[in-house]
C-alpha cells in the first residue's frame, strides 16, 4: 500500500493511499480514530458521477467514526475519481462513460469485485483495524451495482446497506442471480419518485434478496434526494448489526 496522505483533524486520521489493482492501481480514502484502530470496517461505494471523497461519503465515514469508532473505506469507481486523467471533467462526464462501459465491458463487475476484495485484504492487514473486527459495506446507486455481487460473494462482510438499484440495467441477470445469495442483515433504500431506477424495479430487487434479515426503507423524491434522515437510518443499521457480530461468541 502506497499511502499518499496521512492527517489528522478533530480526532479523526483520515489518509489517501493507492493499493495495486487487477487494472493498475485503486485509489483509496480511509478515516479512523485518531488515538487507535477501527472496532469495525465499513467499505463504501460511491454513486456514479461521484468518488471516493465525494460530500456524503466523508459525512458518512466522519460520522461512523464518531459514533461507533469504525474505520471507513472508500474507493474510486472505474472511471471516476483518480481512476481519470481529467480530474476536472465535472460529474456528467463520468456518469456518461460509466454508463458505456456498463453496456460493453462483460468484466467490469467481476474486476470491481476483485478490487474490493484486495482493498479488504489490505486493509485488515493493517494496523488501521483492531483484529477480527466485523467488516460492513454500505453504498447506494453505482455503489450497488458493484456492492450487491461482492456482499453476495465475500463472507467477510456481515451487513450491508444497499439500494437506489433495481432488476434493470446491464448487468440484470448478474444483479437477479447474486441477490438471494445476499444472506446478511440488509438495509435497502429506494427513492419514489426515482428518474434512474423504476420503483417496481427496486422494489423487485429488494425482495429477491436472501436475507431473513432485511429492511426496506422507501423515501419520496428523485434519485439523488436520499434525505439525511435515510443516511442516519443507514448508519444506525450497519452500527447496530456490526456490533451483534462483534458480540457473537468467537
Amino acid at each position: 500500500m502506497d499511502i499518499r496522505q496521512d492527517d489528522i483533524t478533530h480526532g479523526i486520521r483520515e489518509r489517501v493511499a493507492t493499493i495495486v489493482g487487477t487494472r493498475g492501481t485503486i485509489p483509496l480514502a480511509a478515516w479512523s480514530p485518531a488515538d487507535g484502530p477501527g472496532e469495525f470496517l465499513v467499505l463504501v461505494g460511491h454513486g456514479a458521477s461521484g468518488s471516493k471523497l465525494e460530500d456524503y461519503v466523508v459525512a458518512l465515514a466522519r460520522g461512523l467514526v464518531r459514533t461507533a469508532r469504525c474505520t471507513v473505506v472508500a474507493i474510486d469507481g472505474p472511471v471516476h475519481g483518480e481512476r481519470r486523467n481529467d480530474a476536472d471533467a465535472g460529474a456528467m462526464l463520468p456518469f456518461l462513460e460509466f454508463a458505456q462501459r456498463w453496456s460493453s465491458d462483460a468484466d467490469l463487475t467481476d474486476v470491481m469485485v476483485d478490487d474490493w476484495r484486495r482493498t479488504l485484504d489490505a486493509v485488515l492487514a493493517s494496523d488501521w483495524v483492531a483484529p477480527d473486527c466485523p467488516v460492513g459495506y454500505w453504498g447506494l446507486s453505482m455503489g450497488t451495482i458493484f456492492g450487491l455481487p461482492l456482499v453476495a460473494s465475500e463472507p467477510r462482510v456481515r451487513a450491508a446497506v444497499l439500494g437506489l438499484m433495481g432488476t434493470t440495467g446491464p448487468t440484470r441477470e448478474r444483479l437477479v442471480a447474486d441477490a438471494p445469495r445476499v444472506t446478511v442483515p440488509t438495509l435497502f433504500l429506494v427513492q419514489y419518485d426515482d428518474e434512474l431506477v423504476a420503483r417496481d424495479d427496486a422494489i423487485s430487487l429488494f425482495g429477491l434478496l436472501g436475507a431473513s434479515d432485511k429492511t426496506l426503507i422507501m423515501s419520496p423524491g428523485a434519485h439523488g434526494a436520499v434525505t439525511s434522515e435515510s443516511f442516519l437510518r443507514s448508519a444506525d443499521f450497519l452500527r447496530d448489526r456490526l456490533a451483534k457480530v462483534a458480540s457473537e461468541p468467537k
